[in-house]
């Protein structure tokens, strides 16, 4: 099993489409089809189960890419130990955000880690940030943006770098809310109220323990992936949401919604970067995260 191998099983378990893996990497899909299979017969199980619609990882194929991130990672920590040059950090760095945080937080922080760490390239994923410390913890990246959880695994580490209220947001010209429901909410006022929710993470646990307090069985028109869905789907009226400030401070559809100062007001929370402890001793996940601290 060579390091290149690995890195085109890496690829293709994130991306889970041959044409698209192989047109990245610069190889046919018939060569990577058969790089694929020799890694499946040497493991003696099949990493991927794939018809003519999809492609998925199998449970041997997860194992399996636990196994290709600690060895592609052991044999960069060497390659970087026996460099002459050792002081001179080289080598890939995964990161994951999503789009908010990508223009939001990176540039200021890869502006200056990149000036110190010309020779380190940096690989970056965006999608929902409720995804970040599960990215983290299967090792599918070294460092993710993300919001805090209210308990944070165990083995993860988290770095604050800004704190961000959450918002209740509506339409601009129809579904305005009523002082009552603004300020008084309760069961019967909000029972009518179309919500639009994320599928999971922090916001959508806070929501919903604002909801359980005021009694409200939510009427949900839509749960969506990502807060940039929520504020576009909030701007074309088809419901009430609730997204981080920050995501409201760089929308282009900040004009066509407006906010709401419900009471009480759902706690803030602070946003960071995620990776696992024990890769912290990793020359690069180091850099990367120490530069930060100073």
């Amino acid at each position: 099993m060579d390091a290149r191998s690995l890195q085109l099983f890496l690829a293709l378990s994130e991306n889970l489409h041959f044409g698209r893996t192989s047109r990245e990497h610069h190889i046919s899909p018939s060569a990577l089809s058969r790089i694929i299979k020799q890694l499946e017969d040497s493991v003696g199980a099949p990493l991927f189960l794939r018809d003519n619609r999809s492609v998925t990882l199998t449970r041997e194929g997860r194992l399996f890419r636990e196994y290709a991130n600690d060895t592609l990672r052991s044999w960069d920590g060497l390659r970087q130990a026996l460099r002459q040059d050792g002081d001179t950090l080289r080598g890939e760095l995964s990161l994951y955000c999503s789009v908010t945080a990508s223009y939001s937080f990176l540039y200021d922080i890869l502006n200056s880690f990149r000036s110190d760490h010309p020779h380190i390239e940096i690989k970056l994923h965006t999608g929902d940030p409720a995804k970040a410390v599960e990215r983290v913890q299967e090792a599918r990246e070294a460092i993710a943006i993300g919001a805090r959880p209210d308990n944070l695994p165990a083995g993860v580490v988290f770095q604050p770098i800004a704190r961000s209220d959450l918002r209740f947001i509506g339409p601009l010209n129809t579904l305005a809310l009523s002082q009552e429901q603004i300020q008084q909410p309760s069961a019967d006022n909000w029972r009518d109220v179309p919500m639009i929710l994320s599928e999971e993470g922090l916001a959508r646990t806070r929501i919903e323990r604002w909801l359980k307090r005021h009694g409200i069985r939510p009427k949900i028109y839509a749960q969506v992936s990502g807060n940039e869905a929520i504020v576009s789907m909030v701007s074309l009226g088809f419901g009430i949401g609730v997204v981080p400030q920050i995501v409201l401070d760089s929308s282009p559809l900040a004009s066509r919604i407006k906010t709401y100062e419900i009471e009480p007001p759902l706690a803030p929370y602070d946003i960071g970067l995620f990776a696992l402890e024990k890769r912290l001793k990793e020359p690069l996940v180091n850099a990367f995260w120490n530069r930060q601290v100073g």
